[in-house]
């Protein structure tokens, strides 16, 4: 077989190959070849295994790229499929108000909380919006990320999450990290429907969620069932006419108050459940039984400083499909890196190095409905590889502070060397 694309003698290379979702004992599986080689073609995988047989069934290309991972330990690029990517402005003020002990309820008195990032995602410019997130995406890029899912949300009306999703299309069209993208138009009832909360959800029902699908902005739809925001039986109706429309669905489900979200999500058969931090028993089976991926965000709870986290070891004995996710947003989690969250889903959520690799990598792009295409190094997926100057894979975890990851691969091309961005960006 022909390559124009080799990484060669990886003291360590992770594959996370198999089996796809990973659950149970599967999940401990990172697919170790030690003194690994892969090469690509033409931004596909083409090799995956050792020097030997390297050397007796690939022929490299003249003019292709070599890249030596002598010393370096090699795994997929990391799949985030959870982000709120496309939002303005910032809320440090808050962050360091609930420090002084201030609740969620005497900031949304204040008009802060997510009605900060409403006001200011409606005023900017599509333009400008999608500008933020081309500087958010570096940094997702230089910390491992190569596949992301982008949530709207903070429009709450026709034009702003259009704008939103738009932006989310012309950002993934210049950046090297493949964006999928979801329509969450039910992330908060708007300042102007408080008192009419059903005519919000008419509005979405038969007007913007048709023109997200006529307009084909999104391949997912995401709701929050919650307290205060969408009840169990109007997700379940939002859900249902999502579906409709041809989307896939994923819902914030359990995080504060156990609703039961995690339960409609396996019976709707949504791609995930996000959250889940008050998850019951039923909800745990439930996700357990089901094909929908149990999406874990330890980044929230450690920024909220909460002490009560998502039964991570619970699902995974039960046999739930868990994924890590970073949840990144201005309020609740403000990181793009998904090294940081790995490190928490070890930390504080009690998973296995090994478990923490597959949950953000392979399990995420099943999540994403994209596992037959990244998320593992296998002959025919995308080369999607991040290289990491760590003795080992176990330093992931082991050394905190710093980001080893020194190459990123990204489609078979190199757009990270040396730890520093090293892509041309594409116009507008």
């Amino acid at each position: 077989m022909k390559a124009d694309f080799v990484v060669a003698g990886c003291r360590q290379l992770l594959t996370c190959r198999g089996g796809v979702p990973k659950r149970k004992e599967a999940l401990g599986n990172v697919g170790l070849i030690e003194n690994g080689w892969i090469a690509g073609r033409k931004g596909r995988i083409v090799f995956v295994g050792t020097e030997k047989d390297y050397r007796r069934d690939v022929e490299f290309e003249s003019g292709g790229l070599r890249v030596d991972g002598g010393g370096l330990v090699g795994l997929p690029g990391f799949v985030d499929s959870h982000t709120h990517l496309p939002f303005a402005g910032s809320r440090e003020e808050e962050f360091s108000l609930r420090l002084k002990g201030w609740t969620y309820q005497q900031l949304a008195e204040k008009g802060m909380g997510i009605k900060t990032t409403v006001r200011a995602t409606r005023q900017i410019s599509k333009a400008n919006l999608r500008d933020a997130c081309l500087k958010r995406l570096d940094q997702m890029l230089l910390h491992g990320t190569t596949t992301a899912e982008a949530k709207s949300g903070y429009g709450l009306n026709l034009e702003d999450e259009i704008k939103q999703l738009e932006a989310i299309r012309e950002a993934d069209e210049m950046h090297p990290v493949d964006l999928v993208p979801t329509f969450m138009g039910a992330h908060e009832i708007p300042e102007e429907y408080r008192s009419q909360k059903e005519d919000y959800i008419d509005l979405l029902i038969h007007k913007i969620i048709p023109e997200v699908r006529h307009q084909d902005l999104a391949r997912f739809f995401d709701v929050f069932c919650e307290k205060g925001v969408f009840s169990v039986e109007e997700t379940e109706r939002l859900v249902q006419a999502a579906k409709a429309a041809g989307f896939g669905i994923k819902i914030h489900a359990d995080e504060f108050t156990p609703l039961g979200g995690a339960e409609l999500a396996a019976k709707a058969g949504a791609a995930s459940a996000d959250h889940l931090i008050a998850i019951t028993d039923a909800g745990i089976e439930a996700l357990a039984k089901s094909s929908t991926a149990a999406t874990l965000l330890p980044g929230v709870s450690f920024f909220l400083m909460q002490e009560k986290k998502a039964p991570a070891r619970r699902l995974i004995e039960a046999g739930a499909i868990v994924a890590l996710a970073t949840d990144f947003n201005p309020g609740s989690s403000m990181t793009e890196s998904m090294l940081f969250v790995l490190q928490l889903g070890v930390f504080t959520l009690k998973m296995s190095i090994e478990e923490a690799v597959n949950a953000a990598t392979t399990n995420g792009a099943y999540a994403l409905g994209m596992d037959d295409e990244v998320g593992s190094l296998e002959v025919g997926k995308k080369m999607d590889l991040i290289l990491c100057n760590i003795p080992n894979y176990l330093f992931l975890v082991y050394h905190l502070g710093v980001n080893p990851i020194t190459q990123v691969i990204k489609n078979g091309r190199l757009v990270v060397r040396d730890g520093r961005l090293h892509y041309s960006p594409i116009a507008p």
